[in-house]
């Protein structure tokens, strides 16, 4: 057989540290979950890819190494297309079966590159920058997770944010760590006038640095036309004041900033009606949710046919999703502002050995070895697949864990 044939997809869930950061759902439980895998060729070259974590993600992957067994690695449209055929109907979202594809060809494109010598960023394309900006991803936090069941409470060294003070002093911890130049707030937590506050500490803080706010859709269009007002000429955009394309068309009408999105257009049915409606100027990419690094760098070439301007979100993830993350963002002509990254918050806890990634200056230099160029922490990712098989957690539930530490705690959407 063909030295380039998949001969397995070994598929490993996890489960790592993460701190007490606040957002419109509730609240971030003291572990999160995310799938890594290892696509191995017949020669033994292996392939490594990073997916978000729970018991249908995982489901999914693992049907999809029934399917890629015997396929040629680099023949990576047939692949995501078994992978898609394999999903279907039981997955009939677009966006969903994006997930289990993209892990797939990341680990794909890990084995090719090192099957060539070359980087993932000359596969797609080579690079246009040496190295890709990132902003600080700042949250509203507790200083640690309480005591809960008999479990002594967990710290951490980012403290207490819980107000505008508070919130300017995370990221001044930031830059002072890792030299963010921009700054993304996640909102939704508090009365917006208490966001509004913030944001405007963080802008006297730090003079010219751009600055974001995203409140996952926690607010009415009223409200979010207000905040708009209220914060023109201090945000370089607003993310996700409300929910759905009409109601972001709505709100875009009458603000004078600019709205972007990663919640209302995920998955490319969605672009037409927002393309029409004018909802969103700025779109934040994830290759997690396109279906991988090929179709972001797609979706990068349609924003700029029609004006849309692009970042990229971030959910909590590892080194092997910031490596494909910043090989991506390397090879976009049109990246218009930096892309996020929950990194900081979860770079301890990370199954790839160290050196090959860094946060400096605001951002992460592209790795030029082959693949993907970083390498597994085999000890590591035992580690925590063991914590992923001890904790019993098969799913996110920041309402259900904000419950747990406040029991009157509601979740409403939109709740001002």
């Amino acid at each position: 057989m063909s030295q380039t044939r998949i001969r397995e997809l070994i598929v490993t869930p996890i489960a790592f540290g993460d701190p007490p950061l606040l957002n419109s759902n509730g609240v971030h439980e003291p572990l999160a979950l995310r799938i890594i895998l290892q696509l191995v060729l017949e020669d033994g070259t292996v392939g490594l890819g990073e997916s978000p974590g729970g018991t249908a993600r995982l489901e999914r992957l693992q049907a999809a190494a029934q399917v890629v067994v015997g396929m040629d690695v680099f023949d990576t449209t047939a692949v995501a297309a078994a992978i898609d055929a394999a999903l279907l109907p039981a997955v009939p979202s677009s966006h969903e079966r994006g997930w289990t594809t993209s892990a797939v060809e990341v680990a794909c494109l890990d084995a090719q590159g090192r099957l060539l010598g070359r980087p993932v960023s000359d596969l797609l394309g080579g690079t246009v920058r040496d190295a890709v900006p990132f902003a600080a991803y700042l949250f509203y936090k507790w200083a640690e997770h309480p005591a809960l069941d008999g479990r002594a409470a967990i710290t951490d060294d980012w403290g207490e944010a819980l107000d505008p003070a508070g919130i300017v002093e995370q990221a001044r911890l930031m830059q002072e760590r890792y030299g963010f130049r921009s700054f993304k707030l996640k909102g939704g937590v508090f009365p917006p006038d208490e966001e509004i506050a913030a944001i405007r500490a963080l802008a006297e803080a730090f003079p010219g640095q751009p600055l974001r706010l995203d409140p996952n859709v926690a607010w009415t269009v009223e409200t979010s036309k207000y905040v708009a007002r209220e914060l023109d000429g201090v945000l370089e955009y607003l993310e996700d004041p409300t929910k759905g394309i009409p109601a972001m068309a709505e709100v875009a009408r009458d603000s004078p900033l600019p709205l972007a999105t990663n919640m209302c257009v995920i998955a490319w049915e969605h672009l037409k009606p927002a393309v029409e409606q004018d909802a969103v100027q700025v779109l934040l990419t994830d290759h997690h949710y396109w279906g991988g690094l090929r179709r972001t760098r797609e979706l990068a070439a349609v924003c700029e046919a029609f004006g849309i301007a692009l970042s990229m979100h971030s959910n909590s993830h590892l080194g092997i999703s910031l490596a494909a993350m910043t090989h991506v963002a390397a090879a976009i002509p049109n990246l218009d502002h930096s892309c996020d990254t929950h990194y900081p918050w979860n770079s301890a806890d990370d199954v790839i050995v160290p050196g090959a990634l860094e946060l400096r200056d605001g951002a992460v230099r592209v790795p030029t070895g082959p693949g993907l160029g970083v390498e597994l922490d085999h000890d590591k990712l035992e580690q925590l697949h063991r914590r992923y098989v001890d904790s019993g957690m098969r799913s996110r539930d920041d309402t259900g864990y904000m419950r747990r530490v406040q029991p009157e705690y509601e979740l409403r959407l939109p709740r001002w």
